[in-house]
Order: C-alpha cells, then sequence, then structure tokens
C-alpha cells in the first residue's frame, strides 16, 4: 500500500487520535497515490499508525479512516460507519423530520455530510476521499434510508482546498415541491438548491425552541434571520413583536411564507431587507431598543487565519445590539466561525459590553444540537457555540 511517512516526533496528534494528517507533518509519499486513495500513514521508523484518504492538493494531506491496519475500507466499511451514525439519531425523529445524518469527521466519515428533510437527502462531499466514493455513498444512504431523494451541495468553499470543483444537483430521484419540514411543532419550507447550507440551520434546532421560551411579552430583534427560525419561535412563543432583519430579499420572502404557514400572527412580524451592521447603528440613532435580540451572522472566520478580522466584526455588532437592549434585557449571541473558539467570542463580547458602557451577565450558553456531534479529540467539530447575555445596567 502506498504511505504517507512522517517527519520524526510528528505522530503525536495521530497518537492522540486527532483524524488529520497536515503536509508540514509529512516526510515524504511513498509509491503513487491518486486523489481520495487509502494510503497508509507511518511514523519515521516505519510503524502504523492510521489508514487514510490521500489528498495531495490540500494542506490536510491525509484524512483519517481508522486506526486498525486490519480494516479495509470499501462498501461494507462505508455502510457500516453510515449505519451507526444514522442509528445514532433515531431519537430525533420524536421531534422533527430535519437533521444531520452524518456530521463529517465527528462520525468517523470525514468530509461527508448527509442532511435529512423529510424524504429528501442533502450530500456535502467536501474531501477527495468522499469524492472517491461518492456513487457508492449515495446507493448505501438509499439503502439505509429508504429516502429515494438525494441532492448534491458540493459547493462549499473547502472544495477549492481539496482541488475539487463545486458541484450541485440530483444524485437520485426527485425534488418534492415544496418541501417542508417539522421541528417542535413548527413547520418550515426548506430551498436545498439555493438555501444557506444544505438549505436549513439544523444545527440551531434546540437553540431556536429556547428562544421561543423566552420571548414571551418581549418586543424581540432577530438579525442575519434568513428563513425566520429565531422569528418562528419567537411569535410563537408570545412575542410582542418581532423584527426581523436580513440583506437577502430571497430569504425575507422565505420567512414570510414560513410564517404564514404557522399561521402565526403576521401583524406581529416586522421584516427588514438591510444590512445588519448599517441597521443597528441607524436603530440606535432613532431611538429605538429592545427586550430581546438575537444575532446568528454568517461565518466570519473559518479558519483561525481569519481570526483578527472576525473578532472586529464580532465585537461591532455585539457593541450595537448591546446599546440597543433595555436594561434587564437578553442577547443571544452566536458564532458558526472555527476560528473563533469559545474562549476568544467571550472575551470579544466582554469588549464589546466594555465599549458599549453597559454591564452584562452571562446567563446561558449554546451550542449546536445532538445531530452535532464534537468528538473530545477533535476539538474542530465545535464550531458552534454561543452566550445569552442579561443586560444588567
Amino acid at each position: 500500500m502506498n504511505s504517507l511517512i512522517l517527519n520524526p516526533g510528528r505522530e503525536k496528534s495521530l497518537l492522540h487520535r486527532h483524524p488529520w494528517v497536515f503536509s508540514g507533518a509529512v516526510e515524504r509519499v511513498k509509491g503513487e497515490p491518486q486523489p481520495g486513495e487509502t494510503v497508509a500513514v507511518r511514523d519515521s521508523h516505519g510503524a502504523f499508525l492510521a489508514l487514510a484518504a490521500y489528498s495531495p492538493k490540500s494542506q490536510i494531506l491525509g484524512r483519517v479512516w481508522t486506526y486498525r491496519e486490519s480494516e479495509m475500507v470499501d462498501a461494507n466499511f462505508l455502510r457500516a460507519r453510515l449505519a451507526r451514525a444514522i442509528g445514532l439519531r433515531q431519537e430525533l425523529a420524536k421531534v422533527t423530520d430535519g437533521m444531520r445524518l452524518v456530521h463529517g469527521e465527528s462520525d468517523d466519515l470525514p468530509g461527508l455530510v448527509v442532511d435529512r428533510y423529510g424524504d429528501t437527502l442533502v450530500i456535502q462531499v467536501l474531501s477527495a476521499g468522499m469524492e472517491r466514493w461518492r456513487d457508492t455513498l449515495a446507493d448505501l444512504l438509499v439503502e439505509l434510508t429508504g429516502c429515494a431523494n438525494i441532492y448534491e451541495r458540493s459547493d462549499a468553499e473547502v472544495r477549492e482546498l481539496e482541488g475539487l470543483p463545486a458541484r450541485m444537483g440530483l444524485l437520485r430521484g426527485a425534488l418534492p415541491a415544496p418541501l417542508v419540514i417539522h421541528e417542535h411543532g413548527l413547520k418550515f419550507y426548506v430551498d436545498v438548491e439555493k438555501g444557506q447550507k444544505t438549505g436549513f440551520y439544523l444545527d440551531q434546532r434546540d437553540n431556536r425552541r429556547r428562544i421561543g421560551e423566552l420571548a414571551n411579552d418581549k418586543d424581540v430583534l432577530n438579525c442575519f434571520c434568513y428563513s425566520g427560525g429565531f422569528s418562528l419561535s419567537a411569535l410563537r412563543g408570545g412575542a410582542r413583536s418581532v423584527l426581523s432583519v436580513d440583506s437577502s430579499a430571497e430569504a425575507l420572502a422565505l420567512a414570510r411564507e414560513n410564517v404564514k404557514l404557522n399561521n402565526l400572527a403576521e401583524d406581529r412580524a416586522q421584516w427588514l431587507e438591510a444590512d445588519v451592521f448599517k441597521s443597528l447603528r441607524l436603530m440606535r440613532d432613532q431611538g429605538k431598543s429592545f427586550d430581546l435580540i438575537v444575532l446568528d451572522p454568517p461565518k466570519f472566520a473559518p479558519t483561525a487565519h481569519h481570526a483578527t478580522n472576525a473578532s472586529r466584526a464580532y465585537k461591532d455588532i455585539n457593541l450595537w445590539a448591546l446599546k440597543l437592549l433595555r436594561p434587564g434585557g437578553l442577547l443571544a449571541s452566536f458564532s458558526c466561525s472555527g476560528g473563533v473558539n469559545a474562549d476568544l467570542f467571550q472575551k470579544i463580547l466582554a469588549g464589546a459590553a466594555l465599549d458599549a458602557g453597559v454591564t452584562a451577565q452571562i446567563v446561558g450558553r449554546f451550542a449546536a444540537d445532538a445531530d452535532h456531534p464534537a468528538v473530545l479529540n477533535f476539538p474542530e467539530g465545535e464550531y458552534l457555540k454561543g452566550l445569552l447575555l442579561r443586560r444588567v445596567e
């Protein structure tokens, strides 16, 4: 078997079961493996460490399949991994028919994301190793889930880093129209072709429920609202008013349709197509204030390299949100940036409160829902973090 031979002393992360082999750790490539091919990873003395998918154009030269030399990466191997991941999500079927079935490295399937929306699956093939098995994976998913419809959304930026072109389109079956999912008693239209991520923010499911519980008799501001998940939860939770802001007219239109779909009070919902950064400042100048504000911005820092610029952006929006918050009001602030860890995020919010001239308390924390797990040896998988702050004065 072709191999990746590591530099002396660079095997530590693999011994700790971190699933990535960076190019800088590799002394040489033994043989001539093709992109996506399974290779052995060995230390500088030739001792076996892992089997990994080879990705010659990426800084992550190998993504680990298994640490067992006796295993064979084939269709049966993939079937077992998929079946385990799907089985671990069965309890969620009690509250939703929209869930993540496969969460990449956290499910020992590096570079693969599979989301289920009713009887439709959306697949993201994000690594050279998974690209090699793409058609086999589609067949196995039909077999294991009974879903005949599979749509591919392999359009994430990481594909470019893997040397792979973006690709979107049907893999199996057809797309239902409209596509509707159910979550904690609410219904949502999902646009898997043009929507953000794979069509919906499944990772915020439990956090949406929590916002609904906090919203009763409050004036709510939901920024970066997309298709209105937090807005609908707040309306159902008894909010006096909900102002939803997004720069996308298409997203706002979908959010309005979701309000109608659930027969929620349209007279308590307001919509603003605007840049959130500018609109927060303008609202402050206009003397507006709110009891509950949700900030769920897009990914500002995909890697640690972008953390400095992202920190400025996070501080800006949180500073102005805290100024708009009434005394005793609540701010639910999120970051989905992998390059900004929880400690840094808290420091950013502390700086925002200081510059805003307000005192704020942490009264809760948010994370991704259970179908987006993060294994202990792969902290990069814990990308979504959030704080619930209360303005004291």
